[in-house]
């Protein structure tokens, strides 16, 4: 299979996954927390076996956050692997604001080349491959690549303003962001903060509504690795802060350094 139909495939999963959520999303539930009876654990498991089953048609080993439990010894060995995180805000998601994904994104040799971010309540749709980063709005799951390239959706959009922004929460910044912005502050002058839910922080950089995203707090492989493939398709930066080059995914321990996007 031709790595354009990988993410085909991954495109038909995210928004079929999707819609498996969107049964739990729409029903009236209440959560306590996520045990293992819970709408918010059995909408998790819902989207992981749908987007399992048709990534299975790649036969391409799966990294998912609802069956992380494959031993670093199995997984060293990978020249390819889907990365997914079937449910991607999982606050979001109890508060009932829309702002979960579905996370899908193809790596091969250590990093992404296409990645898929789907937002089951809006149906926006953000995919990224090699050099080419669209963001569009459907429900569709049989959608071509094509038909979302000929639809002028290209990302990064331009800003509609020069005002410099980060991502960032109001309310829970850590004293290393705040430091940060107001370096940023210092080279920029006034900083606008913008925050949303799950891995749309990565796609607002992605898309230009934002010019940098710091994250200096504990995120997983499946966090990032459908963002960073769109981003950088995009043509922006995903940066371990760590060792200051592109991050890196299929490691022995799946806990990310900080990052940023830029």
């Amino acid at each position: 299979m031709s790595e354009k139909n990988n993410i085909q495939l991954a495109i038909k999963a995210a928004i079929e996954g999707g819609k498996e959520i969107l049964e739990v999303y729409n029903s009236d539930f209440a959560v306590e927390h996520k045990d293992d009876k819970s709408p918010l654990t059995e909408a998790d498991k819902r989207a992981h076996l749908k987007i399992v089953s048709i990534l299975t048609e790649s036969n391409i080993p799966i990294l998912s956050e609802e069956g992380k439990e494959i031993e670093f010894e199995e997984r060293k060995n990978w020249k390819q692997l889907w990365i997914v995180d079937p449910l991607d805000g999982t606050k979001e998601f109890v508060k009932r604001n829309g702002e979960f994904t579905v996370n899908i994104a193809l790596i091969e040799n250590n990093f992404p080349i296409g990645g898929v971010i789907y937002v089951p309540v809006t149906g926006v749709l953000y995919v990224g491959w090699k050099e080419e980063a669209y963001k569009t709005s459907t429900n569709n799951s049989n959608i071509t690549w094509s038909e979302i390239a000929s639809a002028s959706n290209k990302i990064p959009f331009t800003k509609s303003d020069s005002k410099f922004k980060a991502v960032a929460s109001r309310s829970h910044m850590s004293e290393e962001t705040q430091d940060f912005i107001k370096s940023l502050e210092k080279e920029h002058g006034e900083v606008e903060l913008v925050s949303m839910g799950s891995s749309l922080k990565i796609c607002l950089v992605a898309e230009g509504v934002a010019d940098v995203y710091p994250r200096f707090a504990p995120t997983m492989e499946w966090d990032t690795a459908a963002g960073q493939a769109i981003a950088e398709a995009a043509g922006k930066e995903f940066l371990d802060w760590e060792t200051k080059s592109r991050m890196e995914y299929n490691r022995e321990q799946l806990l990310n350094n900080w990052f940023l996007v830029k």
